[in-house]
């Protein structure tokens, strides 16, 4: 083996061994970027759920005792087709 193929098959080795490490940091930094963000979600829906309970007694406060709620009314597919032709649509 000459010293112009070692140098060749050195460089080659180097190239590898440098490919085989970047994709090994890139994978760490895969993987960190991934579990920052699984803990940030985890952390707003543990604030999320302690801030939920919280939020249905003071909707019910706001409404005044005398006025019940408003109750609404379901749609039949007959109302909904008769309002889409008188808007110009075709059904």
């Amino acid at each position: 083996m000459t010293k112009d193929e070692r140098d060749r098959a050195e460089a080659r080795f180097n190239k590898a061994a440098k490919a085989a490490e970047d994709a090994k940091s890139g994978k760490t930094a895969r993987d960190a970027a991934a579990k920052a963000v699984l803990d940030n979600m985890a952390r707003l829906k543990a604030l999320r759920l302690a801030k939920q309970p919280a939020e249905p007694v003071a909707a019910a406060a706001t409404r005044p005792a005398g006025k019940p709620a408003k109750k609404l009314q379901a749609k039949g597919l007959g109302d909904w087709l008769s309002s889409q032709q008188s808007g110009g649509r075709r059904t």
